[in-house]
């Protein structure tokens, strides 16, 4: 086989991991989600709280991911979150009670970590390790394409599927998904060599520049916990109708995404382009907001989709680039600060519309965070001698 199919494959069971670890075990629950709390009796706050759990599982994921140095290790861990996240969405659908289903979504999390983080170090990895561009916009594509898949499924199959055979549906999905995302990833090179013998050498950021970045991530993380997790509940409350076709809006916007932001990466650099990409987030997560309608819903959703897999994917690239031996180890220090975020905001984001009866206070809570990132981002933008050399490791201004 050709080094050039040899790649695609590799970035295929990329893709077809994410779609499995994060398209089925984390976003599968946004559109089923209202059939829950219509046909289960499951709460505002409930809700907020099972993706809350999710989100803790995704963060112990990603302390996992940052505190594991072995590659061979992260191999086997990427394979089991394969099979764990075929195993929590058939639980979902087994039982009723709130501490079963909590429990599931925090498996779900571990098992998106080691989608996002492990899978997506494992690729960085390879790519190095063969001499290829170190990109991760083709990868990334599951993100997004995750999304816009359960989204689709959800409006146009499942409709009349009651929320116990929508996960039943959904876990065969991940089975399809995981086969060929499990045999087209290769074990990875232990050498710590490039294919042609060269020594895969790391180098580290300022610690000023990492601290900072990570807090932007973790308000970034804010905005996309927030609205991926009640976007949908949100418009089918206000309107009627609506919320899984924004949702699918936003998952179609976000799919092409990374490989956009690559291209504009090289063009302005990742400090530019990251801060572009958290205003057109912000912008994103408002618009839906201010003006309540369908049409306006759906204009947020491509702003929103497009930007936050945009972030995620320059962040844990640029992660990858300081860290080029070991990308997982430094991807998943990043991912505590968003992992974080994933944890804190739908909690509080349940509370705020349980007290209040509509979601509105939850996201303009989680827009004025947002707001906090860009601001960092412009900080590291205009303290340009305080950052050059990390800003030049990962690419110019």
């Amino acid at each position: 086989m050709s080094l050039a199919n040899q790649r695609l494959k590799v970035l295929l069971a990329g893709v077809l991991s994410l779609l499995a670890m994060i398209g089925v075990a984390r976003f599968a629950y946004t559109p089923i989600l209202p059939i829950m709390q219509t046909e289960a009796g499951l709460s505002i706050a409930g809700g907020g709280w099972l993706a809350a759990s999710n989100y803790f599982g995704y963060f112990t994921g990603a302390l996992i991911a940052a505190s594991v140095s072995s590659l061979k290790l992260k191999d086997l861990f990427y394979r089991l979150g394969l099979l764990l996240a075929i195993a929590t969405t058939v639980a979902m659908g087994l039982t009723d009670n709130l501490w079963w289903w909590a429990l599931w979504r925090f498996i779900a999390g571990l098992a998106s970590a080691c989608g996002l983080l492990v899978g997506s170090g494992l690729i960085m990895h390879w790519l190095v390790s063969q001499q290829m561009r170190p990109e991760l916009g083709i990868h990334f594509l599951g993100l997004g394409g995750g999304i816009a898949m359960v989204a689709a499924i959800s409006e146009w199959l499942l409709g009349g599927y009651n929320w116990q055979q929508q996960w039943y549906l959904f876990a065969l999905l991940a089975t399809l998904l995981a086969i060929p995302a499990w045999l087209w990833l290769p074990s990875p090179n232990l050498s710590g060599k490039t294919n042609s013998g060269k020594h895969i050498a790391d180098q580290p950021p300022a610690p000023l520049f990492f601290q900072i970045i990570m807090v932007a991530y973790f308000c970034a993380g804010v905005g996309y916990a927030v609205i991926t997790t009640f976007i949908v509940a949100h418009m089918d409350q206000i309107a009627g109708s609506g919320g899984n076709m924004t949702f699918l809006l936003l998952g179609l916007a976000a799919a092409p995404a990374p490989i956009m932001w690559d291209f504009v990466t090289r063009k302005m650099g990742f400090i530019n382009a990251l801060s572009l990409a958290f205003v057109i987030q912000l912008l994103g997560s408002l618009i839906p907001f201010i003006q309540p309608t369908t049409t306006w819903a759906y204009a947020g959703a491509v702003l929103f989709g497009s930007s936050f897999v945009g972030i995620v994917s320059m962040v844990l690239t640029m992660a990858g680039r300081f860290y080029p031996s070991k990308p997982a180890k430094m991807m998943g220090k990043m991912t505590l600060s968003y992992g974080l975020a994933q944890i804190l905001a739908p909690a509080a984001g349940g509370l705020l519309g349980q007290w209040t009866g509509d979601y509105y206070s939850a996201l303009y809570m989680s827009s004025a965070v947002m707001l906090l990132g860009l601001l960092l981002m412009l900080y590291i933008k205009l303290a340009v001698p305080v950052f050059a050399r990390s800003v030049h490791q990962v690419g110019n201004f």
